[in-house]
C-alpha cells in the first residue's frame, strides 16, 4: 500500500501549476482573429457573394446561345392554296393545272457573314459580365468600412475595460487606506462611503463595457458568419504598411465599363456589312413548284447562295457610334471625378493620421505626469495630509488621460486602416 503525503506548500505549487495548465489550454482554445482575416470571412459570407457564380453561369448560357447564331438554320413550312386562275397553256393535250395547290418543304442555311456578327456579340457579351461581376467587386469591397468600424470598436472597448480594472485598483487602493485613517481616527467614515460608492460606479461601466462589447461582437460574426464571444481574440494591427498607389476596386470597373462600349463600336461596325448565307430548299408541292406544268405530286430541291443587304442600318450608324463615344466620354469623366475624390479623401485622411500621432505623444507624457501625481496622493491621503476627495480628483484625471490615450491609439490605427481601404492597399 502506498501512502501519498504532502505539505500545505507542495499543495499550494500543484494548484499554481493546474492553473498555468488550465490558463494555457484555454488560451490555445481562444479564437485569434486579424482584420484581414475578418475582411475575407465577410466578402466570403455575404450574401451578395452568391451572385457572383449566378453572373457567371448566366453569361455562359449567353455566350452558348450566341454561339449557336453560327449553325446552320432549319425551317419546315407547309402551304395548301385555292386559286381563282391558273395558267393554261394554248397547247394541244397540254395538262390541267389545278387550282388545288400544296406544297410542303424545308430548307436548311448556313450563315457567313454572321460568323463576324455571332464573334463581336460574344466580345460584348464577355466584356458585360466583367464588368457586372467588377460592379459586385465594388459593393462587396464596401464591407471593409463596416468591418473597421466593429472591429476597431472592439479594440477600443478592450482598452477601456483594461483601464477600468486599473481604475477600479486604484480606488480599492484608496478605499484601504481610507479604512486604515479611519481606524486611526484620523478620516471619517463617510469617505469609506464614498469609495464604495465611486467602486460601485466602476463595476457599473465594466457591465456596459462588457454588454457593448458582446453586442460589437455580435455583430461582427454576423458579418463572418462565426459565432464569436468574450474569450475571442482580435488582434491589434501590426506593421501598417500606407501606400499612396490607388487601387481601388472601382478603377477596374471602369476599365471593364470601357471595354465594353470598344467592342460595341466593333458590333456596329457589322450592321452595314452585306448578309451572305447558304441555302438548300427540298420538298413536295402538287403541282411541282418547279416545273408547273407537272400537275402531279412531285418532289423537287433547289440551292445556292442568298444575299440580304438592309441599307437601312447606314441611316442610323453614324449617331449609334457617336452615342458609344459619348457614354465612353462619360465613363472617363467618372474615373476622373472619383480619383479626384479619393485623392482629397487621402490628404485629409493622411492629416488624421498625423493628429492622432501627435496627441498620442502627448497622452504618453500627460499619463507618465498624472501617474506620479497619484502616488504622491495616495501616498498623502495615507498620512492624512489630502483627503479622499482630493485623491479621487487625482485618480480621475489619471483614468482620463489613460482613456483619452486608448482613444487616440485606437484612432490613429482606425485612420491608417481608412487610408488603406481608401487607396485599395
Amino acid at each position: 500500500m502506498f501512502y501519498l503525503c504532502c505539505n500545505s506548500e507542495t499543495s499550494t505549487m500543484a494548484r499554481i501549476f493546474l492553473l498555468l495548465i488550465i490558463g494555457i489550454s484555454s488560451y490555445a482554445q481562444a479564437q485569434v482573429l486579424t482584420i484581414e482575416q475578418c475582411y475575407e470571412l465577410a466578402k466570403q459570407n455575404y450574401p451578395l457573394t452568391k451572385q457572383r457564380e449566378l453572373l457567371i453561369q448566366s453569361n455562359e448560357f449567353t455566350i452558348s446561345n450566341i454561339a449557336k447564331g453560327n449553325w446552320p438554320q432549319l425551317v419546315l413550312s407547309g402551304q395548301e392554296s385555292y386559286q381563282s386562275e391558273v395558267v393554261k397553256l394554248p397547247l394541244p393535250k397540254s395538262p390541267e393545272i389545278p387550282k388545288n395547290q400544296f406544297r410542303v418543304y424545308g430548307e436548311a442555311s448556313q450563315p457567313l457573314t454572321d460568323f463576324i456578327t455571332t464573334k463581336r456579340q460574344q466580345q460584348v457579351q464577355q466584356a458585360s459580365a466583367l464588368y457586372q461581376v467588377q460592379n459586385l467587386e465594388v459593393e462587396l469591397y464596401k464591407l471593409r468600412a463596416q468591418i473597421d468600424q466593429l472591429y476597431f470598436g472592439v479594440l477600443l472597448i478592450n482598452e477601456q475595460i483594461t483601464q477600468n480594472e486599473l481604475y477600479k485598483k486604484d480606488i480599492t487602493n484608496g478605499l484601504a487606506r481610507t479604512k486604515a485613517a479611519v481606524a486611526n481616527g484620523t478620516d471619517f467614515t463617510t469617505s469609506i462611503t464614498k469609495f464604495q460608492a465611486d467602486l460601485l460606479k466602476a463595476e457599473q461601466r465594466d457591465i456596459d463595457l462588457v454588454y457593448s462589447k458582446k453586442s460589437f461582437l455580435d455583430m461582427l460574426g454576423l458579418f463572418i458568419n462565426q459565432p464569436l464571444n468574450e474569450e475571442t481574440v482580435l488582434q491589434w494591427p501590426v506593421d501598417i504598411q500606407l501606400n499612396d498607389q490607388i487601387n481601388r476596386p472601382e478603377l477596374k470597373l471602369f476599365d471593364f465599363q470601357s471595354q465594353t462600349f470598344d467592342q460595341q463600336t466593333k458590333l456596329l461596325n457589322t450592321k452595314t456589312l452585306p448578309k451572305f448565307s447558304l441555302f438548300l430548299q427540298g420538298g413536295w408541292g402538287q403541282p411541282s413548284p418547279l416545273n408547273l406544268v407537272n400537275a402531279t405530286l412531285s418532289g423537287y430541291y433547289i440551292g445556292g447562295v442568298r444575299l440580304n443587304w438592309s441599307l437601312n442600318n447606314f441611316y442610323t450608324i453614324r449617331n449609334e457610334r457617336r452615342i458609344v463615344d459619348v457614354n465612353k466620354n462619360l465613363v472617363s469623366a467618372q474615373r476622373e471625378t472619383f480619383l479626384f475624390n479619393t485623392k482629397q479623401t487621402m490628404a485629409k485622411e493622411n492629416s488624421e493620421i498625423e493628429k492622432y500621432k501627435k496627441l498620442l505623444e502627448k497622452d504618453l507624457t500627460i499619463v507618465q505626469l498624472l501617474e506620479s501625481v497619484k502616488k504622491t496622493s495616495a501616498d498623502q491621503l495615507q498620512n492624512g495630509v489630502i483627503t479622499s476627495i482630493d485623491y479621487m480628483r487625482d485618480v480621475n484625471a489619471e483614468d482620463l488621460a489613460k482613456q483619452n490615450a486608448a482613444l487616440h491609439k485606437v484612432q490613429l490605427a482606425m485612420a491608417q486602416y481608412n487610408f488603406k481601404t481608401t487607396t485599395g492597399n
